[in-house]
């Protein structure tokens, strides 16, 4: 089941994506996080600011700075991010007035990245690279789905901290956090360049590239944004940030944001969790769990999602599925299991699917709901766990347990 290399199939040229890619090139182009200044901050001569990287009130605040009447923010704000114009460049400003939109060149950028390439794989997941301003490369995926629900997955950072073993992105370590701009924007290009393809794009998922609770406060911000229902207008149930087990940015998260959480868990023991997510030797399976079963007390109608990579002779057994059971008591919350996607970077191999099925059924039958995840994407690296590009410096690889040395 390892992943087989295609031949490349180049994205069509069709009218929305001409003009997706059609603004004229702008000058050298700084980007501003919310980090680095007040993002409402009155320009001084020369200086630009990101307007992507502030959410409405920042974006309000700084037209009123620069003379401009709030409702001038509100028609700027969707042209960024509304009424089907998610505007890349100063010549589709369209309705703003002459003297606003001249401000606007004058003192602001519009666009955080810049598309290097889009990768089609055989069951049509599209696969796009985009080029920061600094030079590193980001990857997000468009997941198209029959039932007319179309997915985009966005990165958080370059890279990833974490190390988790399964992982081709925790290959690379960390090589920067993303900024509101940067991650905003995936969200803004997937409805540019596949709206007229594939109709709506109505999920986010954050689980591209990253930790997303490792880079909070832009993380936060970002998928604030996409709610907003004056701008890109996502419903919060159909953004999930996902995490491998943060507890203090999971606490924060479950208290400050309206949308969905998922939480990599991927093993039924300490033992095995601390291994395959080293995360785990900080935050364990009692706490994260405590945590969750304790937050989720006071959160109505809301359920966490599970997400379970099957790693064979891992953490696949039946008495795994029990375990599981046990783990998840009191905890509302649904389960994903997925297909580990093979790579170069893993010496671990996939479940059969036989073996899958029969650990759903141990999960249902105790009452779970559980879902089993497909892989898509994985012909050309775009499935769970593929993406990235770790290069010449890679994080070790951990010590196999000695009682799963023969399964790898």
């Amino acid at each position: 089941m390892a992943a087989q290399a295609l031949p490349l199939l180049r994205w069509g040229r069709t009218a929305s994506s001409l003009r997706a890619l059609s603004c004229p090139a702008a000058a050298p182009r700084i980007l501003f996080s919310s980090l680095r200044r007040p993002a409402a901050a009155r320009c001084e001569a020369g200086s630009k600011v990101m307007l992507k990287g502030m959410d409405y009130p920042e974006l309000e605040n700084w037209v009123q700075e620069q003379g401009f009447r709030p409702g001038q923010a509100m028609m700027l704000w969707k042209c960024l991010y509304g009424n089907n114009v998610w505007a890349h460049c100063h010549d589709e400003l369209a309705g703003l007035n002459k003297d606003f939109k001249k401000m606007i060149s004058e003192h602001s950028y519009l666009k955080a990245l810049t598309v290097k390439d889009i990768l089609t794989a055989s069951d049509g997941t599209r696969k796009i690279l985009f080029s920061l301003e600094d030079g590193p490369v980001i990857e997000t995926v468009i997941i198209p789905c029959d039932r007319g629900r179309t997915t985009v997955c966005v990165s958080s950072q370059v890279g990833c901290a974490m190390n988790c073993q399964f992982c081709f992105t925790g290959r690379m370590g960390l090589r920067k956090h993303l900024s509101t701009a940067e991650i905003v924007e995936q969200a803004v290009f997937a409805r540019r360049l596949f709206s007229d393809e594939f109709g709506s794009i109505t999920n986010v998922v954050f689980m591209g590239m990253g930790e997303p609770l490792h880079n909070i406060d832009n993380v936060l911000k970002a998928s604030a944004i996409m709610v907003d229902e004056q701008g890109l207008h996502f419903s919060p149930r159909k953004v999930t940030v996902s995490t491998s087990g943060l507890v203090p940015q999971l606490k924060r998260f479950l208290h400050e944001s309206k949308c969905a959480l998922a939480v990599s868990l991927n093993a039924t023991t300490d033992e095995v969790r601390n291994w395959i997510m080293p995360i785990n030797r900080k935050y364990n399976l009692d706490l994260l769990l405590g945590t969750l079963r304790e937050e989720l007390r006071f959160k109505k109608n809301y359920k966490v999602l599970f997400e379970y990579v099957m790693l064979s002779g891992v953490n696949d057994s039946m008495d795994d599925a029990k375990r599981l059971i046990e783990l998840v008591q009191g905890i509302p919350c649904k389960i994903n299991l997925i297909s580990f996607n093979p790579h170069s970077g893993s010496q671990f191999k996939p479940t059969p699917d036989e073996k899958i099925i029969e650990f759903r059924n141990v999960l249902i039958q105790a009452g779970l709901v559980v879902f089993v995840r497909l892989s898509r994407g994985d012909d050309q690296m775009a499935a769970c766990g593929q993406l990235g590009e770790p290069g010449d410096y890679q994080l070790p690889l951990l010590r196999v347990p000695e009682k799963f040395q023969v399964a790898l």
